[in-house]
């Protein structure tokens, strides 16, 4: 328990259950929060009339679609700015963001700022908590509101310890408890993720995967990971490496990849393999980005590595589509901004690697959510599995 507590942990019983379903859906129906509640009819509406009383919820009349018999629309119901907050973290090898929203899933505000490439784990996570500090009073909010911190890194997480592993863009954060360090500078309960799983998370949320119970998101930055959404729910595996698709191996005699393994997709369509690979015709280039604006400009050697790239990342997602059969696969991250140029090639490789069923099944589509799915995605874990948040310290202050 922390001081100051926000409204939304300090209720209990029947309205409790109703906020914390309100939490995980958003903007519901009362026949939706009645169904994910699993409360009487009469029940649902004595505890939505309380909350409402206490402006910790807000109802809207005729937002919801009409059903097919017809009548007028139902309302929809969410929990008020007042019940709490929720803050995401995004850390990347050059930026840090930070979004702060309200336990209706509406986003109030979002800031972000540069990083130099090699800053010290401890600094960037001082610089994270100014800039939360910084989100909530843009908000008009403090800590004192926020339920929890979700917190992405371009790393995989060891869900069991919340320790971070081996990573090309974070080496130097390798067996970090991040989690637990941000919480003891915050204050509040925080938790930490691969930031390709975040991106899943907020797009079948807010983005492409809206709407969708299976999909996989695909970040093809720098590195390659994938975020699989399974019946509805983020996958992570036992040990939180579930979506390394980056170390598929293409060629079992190729180089040594980072990992110990020959011949990972990360050497043919990783982002620091194609910088590498333009640097010997085009001279100094510094990330992905300057690829793909080469691409974007009509440069032909950048877009037949943008769609080499995207035919080696067919192969690769052949075998995730073959095992988990996707409804949709989504891509995202700095070389997903090339769009077709990745995308075409892509689709045709998934065709050749795939079971019919399964392709024909399967639609591949860029982020609707671009640079923001990551930060929004740790927005939306606090949201959905708050259940799963490593408390800070019981000396832990507001930074």
């Amino acid at each position: 328990m922390f001081p100051g507590e926000p409204p939304a942990l300090r209720l209990r019983g029947t309205e409790r259950r109703i906020a914390d379903a309100l939490r995980r859906l958003g903007p519901a129906t009362r026949a939706d929060v009645g169904a994910a509640t699993r409360l009487s009819r009469a029940t649902v509406s004595a505890g939505l009339s309380a909350l409402l009383e206490a402006g910790l919820a807000v109802e809207t009349s005729g937002a919801a679609p009409v059903g097919p018999a017809g009548g007028r629309p139902p309302g929809l119901v969410r929990l008020a700015p007042a019940a709490g907050l929720a803050v995401g973290v995004d850390v990347g090898r050059t930026h840090l963001r930070v979004a702060v929203a309200d336990l209706g899933h509406h986003v109030l505000g979002e800031q972000s700022v540069r990083l130099e490439r090699g800053t010290p784990a401890g600094e960037v996570l001082d610089g994270a908590a100014d800039l939360v500090g910084t989100g909530l009073a843009a908000a008009g909010a403090d800590l004192a509101s926020v339920l929890g911190v979700g917190l992405g890194l371009p790393a995989p997480v060891d869900q069991r310890s919340g320790t971070i592993s081996a990573s090309n863009i974070l080496p130097e954060w390798a067996g970090l408890a991040a989690g637990e360090q941000l919480a003891a500078r915050l204050g509040r309960p925080v938790i930490v993720d691969n930031d390709a799983n975040l991106g899943a998370l907020a797009e079948t949320l807010w983005g492409a995967g809206r709407g969708i119970d299976t999909l996989a998101y695909v970040k093809v930055a720098t590195g390659i990971g994938a975020g699989l959404v399974l019946d509805g729910k983020l996958f992570r595996g036992v040990s939180g490496q579930a979506g390394e698709i980056g170390h598929v191996t293409l060629d079992e005699h190729g180089d040594v990849c980072r990992c110990g393994n020959r011949g990972c997709l990360e050497l043919f369509a990783g982002g620091a393999a194609l910088v590498a690979a333009l640097r010997r015709t085009h001279g100094e280039l510094d990330s992905v980005e300057d690829v793909v604006a080469l691409a974007a400009g009509d440069d032909r050697a950048a877009r037949r590595l943008i769609a080499d790239a995207g035919a080696h990342l067919g192969v690769a997602a052949a075998g995730l589509v073959n095992l988990v059969d996707p409804q949709r696969l989504i891509v995202g991250g700095e070389l997903g901004r090339a769009g077709d140029v990745l995308l075409e090639p892509l689709r045709r490789s998934l065709r050749r690697s795939t079971v019919r069923p399964a392709t024909d099944a399967v639609e591949v589509v860029c982020s609707e959510l671009g640079d923001r799915s990551e930060v929004l995605g740790a927005v939306a874990v606090v949201l959905r599995e708050l259940d799963r948040a490593r408390p800070a310290p019981a000396h832990a202050a507001a930074h």
